[in-house]
């Protein structure tokens, strides 16, 4: 299993989405159902990137810092 953090480029926006997944293509999904659980309505995606992916271990994790983005860089 995978630690995946992922970058979500809306229009004027950048959101940083962590799932927990065996595959990099079930952690794309992942990343749609959980945009959808957290907004009302789903907002207009521009691009999902996969920014870092972990193995998960004890001690592994995510520093998410807002001005560090990949998009913004």
């Amino acid at each position: 299993m995978y630690l995946y953090r992922f970058e979500v480029s809306l229009k004027s926006e950048i959101i940083s989405v962590v799932i927990a997944a065996s595959t990099d293509e079930q952690a794309f999904q992942l990343v749609d159902v959980e945009l959808e659980k957290y907004f009302l309505k789903q907002p207009d995606l521009e691009e999902i990137s996969l920014y870092e992916k972990k193995k998960i271990r004890s001690g592994n994790g995510f520093v998410l810092y807002e001005r560090e983005t990949i998009l913004n860089s």
